[in-house]
């Protein structure tokens, strides 16, 4: 189902319009006019739009090359373009032995002197006449500053301008003579698991570069590389049995996903629109749909979960409002999640659905996650409509190891597929919120880190939110809730009402009551509040007499009254322990409850009027105005 997809995927985007040809970044071009000699060097890098914050490197130009498999072992050159170990025996880093340069750079005269005698272009007479040139020592060159080992070099004979020897219609001719498949009049081809057709199998396929995690070079999706892969006597991918031209459909379908500006084969010098999404170092999501031209909700899909409002259309806003848009397409949509490691690709999860159902899923999943943040917007700007992907999976992160590297493969692809698959979400994904959230509450006066913490702890409180609602069916509000009575719940308000009143008693201690005791608090409650209760008192007679602040503490010890009212000293107060999801709640309750202690008056007035049916130690505008001003001053 995977490579079919694929496959359907290259053919409609016309990929492999030109089989035997690929496109490639070719870094150097090498000039030489019709006797052979050397005009110069080229380069070809340019400095593609920034698409982030970051700036964008400059990158090497493509061009349509000979399609060429990948090197695993021992030495062999590509067919008249390659790297400069091979295209002019020179090695940029100095590291190859004489010998070992001498023996690429005759290989690749080789294929140069046989292509000539197949085909006597004379564009291939004039890079022979250079290349053995350059190897009396007839001619000479020198690397262009900033070339590295890995850069490859292509020829233009002079005459034709821009367009490569490989280009020249006799050189192409003879690739695709080269290139040609050997017919097995044996009647014995098996069926091609991809196209359906018979055919002789590949022996290998092409690799798949650009997965984060694995080789450079590439890695293989399909290999069987041991004969521990192998069964019923088939040897090496006759187990799989694909052909080479579904083989390389399926791989350069899967390249173009993966690549974040693939050229676009009906439209040259314009790049087909990105379709995957990073969720950690060593893993990635590639999507696409069935759609004609695939420019309407795939375009959208990775906008929402960045949450870039400049990459979604104003058709599919509505589902950061948790609506689904009003459209019924029946149209397939894919999403394939790969990690990378130096073999091989290891196929993460599989997802097959249709646009309608995906939106409707990503409408869901955008409701559950929906939560009033109490991290600042960036300075001159407003927060995002959602909390973008890459910070929930962030915030999941040890913060021992870069955040990227920090997040266990499969739980960032499970998040994921919860969320476009409409499937309950990890629980690990509760357990490891909770635990950032409490171990890095602290942070948010950190200097240095603070402001990202408070992002991460919005991320990790819509985690929880979003676990408990899907996963056990409880009803949490995106903003605090005054008639929640959930113990969790009310024991994080109260947690959160106990650190204002110390602030406001205190300024700002070295150890707040979050530092010492948020994790015991929201653990094991019974062995912690007896004890910030008193604490709580002593602050609150300390200011009660303070004209500037009395007012607004009245009204947090007010809050606190109500808050521990919920807990009958007849039934032993205060639970001893909490379960699991009690103590999402809990961090729940802190979290929403800090955000609405801090309430500015026009927020707090919108709160009240849609919140009439409050407690009266909620509904602040009740009071005298004095103490309101205190209690909501700005």
């Amino acid at each position: 189902m995977i490579l079919q997809a694929l496959y359907q995927l290259a053919q409609r985007e016309k990929l492999m319009a030109s089989p035997d040809f690929e496109p490639k970044p070719v870094a150097w071009i090498i000039r030489i006019d019709p006797h052979g000699k050397f005009l110069g060097f080229e380069g070809t890098h340019y400095t593609p739009p920034a698409t982030g914050k970051k700036k964008p490197k400059s990158v090497p130009r493509r061009f349509l090359v000979p399609r060429e498999g990948g090197r695993t072992s021992g030495d062999r050159a590509f067919f008249l373009y390659d790297k400069a170990e091979y295209a002019l025996g020179i090695d940029p880093n100095g590291d190859s032995s004489k010998e070992k340069l001498a023996t690429r750079f005759a290989l690749f005269r080789g294929r140069v002197k046989d292509c000539l005698t197949r085909t006597g272009d004379q564009g291939i007479e004039a890079l022979h006449q250079f290349l053995e040139q350059l190897a009396n020592g007839e001619q000479s060159v020198t690397l262009p500053e900033g070339c590295v080992s890995n850069d490859l070099f292509a020829f233009v004979y002079a005459p034709d301008k821009d367009v490569l020897i490989t280009e020249r219609e006799k050189v192409r001719d003879e690739w695709r003579r080269q290139r040609s498949a050997v017919a097995d009049d044996s009647g014995n081809n098996p069926v091609c698991l991809v196209s359906g057709e018979r055919s002789s199998p590949a022996k290998l396929v092409p690799g798949i570069k650009r997965v984060p995690g694995g080789s450079t070079s590439g890695v293989a999706l399909i290999s069987f590389n041991t004969n521990a892969f192998e069964s019923y006597g088939w040897d090496g991918n006759e187990n799989a049995p694909i052909s080479r031209d579904a083989a390389e459909a399926c791989s350069t379908a899967l390249n173009r996903l993966l690549d974040p500006a693939y050229p676009d084969p009906k439209q040259p010098g314009q790049a087909l629109p990105k379709r995957n999404l990073l969720l950690s170092s060593d893993t990635v999501v590639c999507y696409w749909s069935a759609e004609k031209d695939d420019a309407g909700f795939s375009s959208a899909f990775g906008g929402l979960f960045s949450a870039n409002e400049e990459e979604v259309g104003e058709l599919y806003r509505s589902i950061w409002r948790g609506r689904p848009p009003e459209m019924d397409d029946p149209s397939a949509f894919y999403a394939l999640t790969l990690t990378g490691t130096q073999g091989r690709a290891v196929v993460r999860d599989w997802f097959a659905s249709t646009v309608s159902e995906v939106a409707r899923n990503l409408a869901r999943h955008f409701q559950d996650f929906l939560i009033v943040r109490n991290a600042p917007p960036p300075k001159g700007q407003s927060l995002p409509p959602h909390i973008p992907l890459g910070m929930v999976v962030e915030s999941l992160a040890d913060p021992t190891r870069s955040r990227k590297d920090g997040v266990p493969a499969p739980l960032a692809a499970a998040l994921v597929h919860s969320a476009y698959g409409g499937l309950p979400y990890p629980l690990a994904g509760l357990q490891r919120a909770i635990q950032r959230y409490r171990m890095e509450l602290g942070n948010e006066y950190d200097e240095s880190g603070g402001w990202m913490t408070k992002h991460w702890n919005d991320a990790r409180a819509a985690i929880i939110k979003a676990v408990l609602t899907r996963n056990y069916r409880m009803e949490v509000l995106p903003d605090m809730d005054p008639n929640n009575l959930n113990h969790g719940y009310v024991l994080g308000k109260l947690m959160a009402v106990l650190e204002r009143i110390q602030s406001e008693a205190l300024g700002n201690p070295n150890a707040s009551v979050i530092d010492r005791f948020f994790s015991g608090a929201s653990a094991c409650p019974k062995a912690v509040f007896v004890r910030l209760l008193k604490s709580a008192r002593h602050h609150v007679r300390k200011v009660q007499d303070d004209k500037g602040k009395g007012g607004f503490v009245f009204l947090l010890d007010r809050l606190v009254d109500e808050l521990a009212n919920c807990f009958d000293p007849k039934h032993n107060g205060f639970p001893s322990s909490l379960t699991l999801e009690q103590q999402g709640l809990f961090v729940l309750g802190y979290h929403q409850m800090r955000k609405w202690l801090w309430m500015k008056r026009d927020e707090r007035e919108e709160w009240e009027a849609s919140h009439a049916d409050s407690p009266r130690a909620y509904l602040w505008s009740k009071e005298k105005p004095e103490v309101v001003d205190a209690a909501i001053a700005e």
